[in-house]
Formats: C-alpha cells, sequence, structure tokens
C-alpha cells in the first residue's frame, strides 16, 4: 500500500497547528498614541527628563509641606545668629541648614524649594497665556488668508521688533512700584503681572509656527471634502486643521517654557520680577554675585537647579519632536 503524506491543498481551509503547515503571525495594529510613546521611551535623556520635570513639579507643589513638615521653617525665616558671622557673612551649608543662608540669614535650601514653585508657576502661567494669544491668530492668519493675514502678520512682525526685555522691565517696574498696581488695580505686582508681561511678548513665535502650518493644511483634500460636506469655516479650523498642528503645538510648547523661565530669572536678577518677599532662583542669583567669592553655594545651588530645569524641558521637547514625527520608525 502507498504511503499518503499529508500536504496542504492550495484552497482548502487550514486549521491551525495542522502538521506541515506554517502558520503566520497575527499582524497587530497600533494606535497613534502606542506609536508615539514606543519612540519616545526609547529615548533615555528625554524620559530621564521627564522623571526630573515630574520631580521638581511635585517639590514646587509640596514646597510648604516639605519647608514645614521636614524642615520646620519657612522661606523668610531669620536665623542671623546661627547662620552669619561675627561680620555679618552667611556660613555654609551644614547639617541643618543643607544649601547654606543667604544674606538675611533665611534657609537658602527652602528658598530655592519655594524658587522652583516661583519658576514653574511664572513658566506655566506665561505659556499658557502665549498659546492662547498665538495659536487662534496662527488659525485665523492661515486659513483666512487676504487682510487678515496681513493685519496679524504685521502684529507680529511690530511685537517682535520690540525691544522687549526694556518694555518689560519698564511696564513690570511701573506696575510693580505702585502699590495699586496697573490698570485702576487690575494688575497688581506678583506673579500675575510677570507671567501676563512674558506671555504677551511670546505668543508671535507660536503664532507664526501655527501659520505656517495652517497655510500647506489649508490646501489638502480633506480640507475640501469637509467643505463639500457642508462645514463651516470655525468647524474646519477646529475639527479638521487644529487636530493636525497639535504636534508641532506640543512640542514647540515645550521649547518655551524654559525661555519663560530665563525670561522671569532674567527679571528678577534685575530686581524687577516677583516681590522681594517671594522667592526665585533669578533675586538669589543677584544677590549670590557681590559676596560669590566668600558665599559661593549662594550662586551655585540655585544656578545649578536653574540649568537642570531648562536643560530638561529642553530634552523633553526634542524627545517628542522625535516620537511626533511619523518619519521616525517604530
Amino acid at each position: 500500500m502507498a504511503q499518503v503524506t499529508s500536504e496542504a491543498v492550495p484552497g482548502a481551509p487550514v486549521e491551525p497547528g495542522q502538521a506541515g503547515v506554517e502558520v503566520s503571525p497575527q499582524v497587530l495594529g497600533r494606535s497613534p498614541w502606542e506609536l508615539f510613546w514606543r519612540r519616545f521611551r526609547r529615548d533615555r535623556f528625554a524620559m530621564g527628563s521627564l522623571i526630573l520635570l515630574v520631580l521638581l513639579t511635585l517639590m514646587a507643589v509640596f514646597a510648604g509641606v516639605i519647608a514645614g513638615s521636614i524642615i520646620g521653617h519657612g522661606p523668610n525665616d531669620l536665623f542671623l545668629r546661627e547662620m552669619t558671622d561675627s561680620f555679618g557673612l552667611p556660613k555654609g551649608p551644614n547639617g541643618e541648614f543643607w544649601f547654606g543662608a543667604d544674606l538675611a540669614g533665611r534657609d537658602l535650601f527652602v528658598r530655592v524649594l519655594y524658587g522652583a514653585r516661583t519658576s514653574l508657576t511664572v513658566a506655566y502661567l506665561a505659556t499658557g497665556i502665549a498659546v492662547a494669544i498665538g495659536v487662534p491668530a496662527g488659525l485665523m492668519s492661515g486659513f483666512y488668508r487676504g487682510k487678515v493675514d496681513t493685519v496679524i502678520s504685521r502684529t507680529i512682525d511690530i511685537v517682535l521688533s520690540l525691544p522687549i526685555l526694556l518694555i518689560s522691565l519698564g511696564l513690570v517696574s511701573a506696575c510693580g512700584l505702585a502699590a495699586t498696581g496697573c490698570l485702576g488695580g487690575l494688575i497688581k505686582p506678583g506673579l500675575l503681572l510677570v507671567s501676563l508681561v512674558i506671555g504677551l511678548f511670546s505668543w508671535p513665535y507660536i503664532g507664526r509656527i501655527v501659520r505656517g502650518q495652517i497655510l500647506s493644511l489649508r490646501e489638502k483634500e480633506f480640507v475640501e471634502a469637509a467643505r463639500a460636506a457642508g462645514a463651516g469655516n470655525l468647524r474646519i479650523m477646529t475639527r479638521e486643521l487644529l487636530p493636525n498642528v497639535a504636534a508641532p503645538i506640543i512640542v514647540y510648547t515645550t521649547l518655551i517654557i524654559p525661555s519663560n523661565i530665563l525670561f522671569e530669572a532674567a527679571l528678577s536678577f534685575l530686581g524687577i520680577g516677583v516681590p522681594a518677599t517671594t522667592p526665585s532662583w533669578g533675586r538669589a542669583l543677584n544677590e549670590a554675585g557681590a559676596i560669590f567669592q566668600v558665599a559661593w553655594w549662594m550662586m551655585i545651588f540655585p544656578g545649578f537647579f536653574l540649568f537642570i530645569t531648562t536643560l530638561a524641558f529642553n530634552l523633553v521637547g526634542d524627545g517628542l519632536r522625535d516620537a511626533l514625527d511619523p518619519k521616525t520608525g517604530g
């Protein structure tokens, strides 16, 4: 009797696991979010920076809890006898005051903690104001073109041509020196004033980026299809165009946050940023400049935290840009 071999007949149903038949592995689709996360987590520098930013944010949020429960005193408590010498100079780090003291005998570690809250609050508020102004301006400029584009583009050019630092100095000084603030008390000295000034000069950059993206996207087929389906201009801008420019908006937002942190530090360094009673890294660097040779810790610790914060935001922004790039393999 002839031996019968088992072979797959073309077109015949095949059972999984049948002898002599190779079953191709199942192909699993991935969502855009899964592709993004897969690319982003492979960037070790971006992931490490993201973890660092989370820790810094938690440190800023719970600065009061850390200072009250662990350290035992606030940022403006004076320790002149304990932390200043006979010449009135501050003493360096020790077991109780980890970062030493400043010129007034205050705990520098606690002030650095509260300085993180000041810098991150101003940066987030200023960036939010810039995004809230720049994104709608860029959308309308790129979508409507014509006279609308001309007006918005010329406004952007005017704002970019202004001496930002000098005008910021004047605005913050004018509103900060008056006890009632500006505009009849509507704008008062503090974090909100500094955030508003920084945000009003930051929106043109993101507005230009959005405008350039919209100018190319508005000619695509999906926009014509939406218009043929009866969608109005507002729906096309918000439902069709805005989601397609979300990636560059997110990336650029993470990149302007460190710029705003440095802007706030520069204003505080010049002595016109947040009020003197509010801890700030920039103000700490200003106070350290005069006695750096004898009190190096006053510049090293605030400067280090300012450096790693801005560096972390830049690394996260670079990682987001690479992860959101559709040309990146994943």
